[in-house]
């Protein structure tokens, strides 16, 4: 191969050498992540809980993914994921934590029970699949290369929907979560990245059972253009694929149209 034509190569695919980590991979955002990191050359542990869907995204990406079905609510099956992860891949050197519910859950109906799963897995898997790779991240950035943690929030980390207030609040946590824990590792040279989309075409609406809710999100479907999970793929793949010295800490995805 000329140097040209490896330059080319490099150019095509930035993330060669990389190992990545995907949670909520089996649909949406983390599918569509797994696909453009691998695509751009990195090899892409998927976690989620749909081991079929985990499967079927290995047969499309080939020897670059490998499935670890994982509950990122349970931390023995996060420690189990990693271990696995070390065993088969290697070193992990990109994070990207994706799993996450959206449940309307109005306060006065008391909806406990899905209060409870928008803190664990929203809140509390993400800050544990941070735990579980964090020696991972540190190391590979005292070698002078790129370490990412790449956390997916929302804008309803600021804004004021109703019916989310707890969905709001898990999102509010995990990008303060994120805005802190850069703070801890800028000097050790690991890049912490919020990104917060907006509306986002997926399953995540699938879950909403509430009426008046689900008339609103119909409402938005019809007047506006939403992102797609792809355009999330594309733009975690641009962060990661950065120079290790450039760090995005905090990002705004929109539609163009939302306001």
């Amino acid at each position: 191969m000329t140097s040209t034509a490896l330059e080319t190569a490099t150019a095509a695919q930035p993330l060669t050498g990389r190992i990545a980590v995907v949670t909520g991979a089996s649909s949406g955002i983390g599918a569509a992540t797994a696909r453009a990191l691998s695509a751009r050359g990195a090899r892409v542990a998927l976690l989620a809980r749909r081991a079929d869907r985990l499967d079927g995204l290995v047969a499309e990406l080939g020897d670059r993914a490998l499935a670890v079905p994982t509950d990122v609510a349970d931390p023995d099956a996060i420690g189990r994921a990693a271990a696995r992860i070390a065993d088969e891949l290697g070193r992990v050197d990109l994070v990207v934590n994706n799993a996450g519910v959206m449940l309307a859950a109005p306060f006065e109906d008391r909806r406990t029970d899905d209060w409870h799963r928008m803190i664990d897995i929203n809140v509390t898997g993400a800050i544990r699949v941070a735990d579980a790779f964090l020696a991972d991240l540190i190391a590979t950035a005292a070698e002078g290369r790129p370490a990412d943690l790449i956390d997916i929030s929302s804008v309803a980390a600021h804004g004021t929907f109703p019916s989310f207030a707890v969905y709001c609040a898990t999102k509010a946590a995990l990008t303060h979560f994120s805005r802190n824990l850069r703070a801890e590792l800028a000097p050790r040279r690991v890049r912490v990245t919020n990104i917060e989309p907006g509306l986002v075409a997926t399953e995540l609406q699938g879950h909403v059972d509430h009426p008046d809710v689900n008339a609103v999100i119909d409402d938005w479907r019809d007047t506006l253009t939403w992102l797609s999970d792809a355009d999330l793929g594309d733009l975690i793949a641009h962060v990661a694929g950065l120079p290790w010295h450039v760090n995005l800490p905090h990002i705004v995805a929109m539609p163009t149209e939302q306001v």
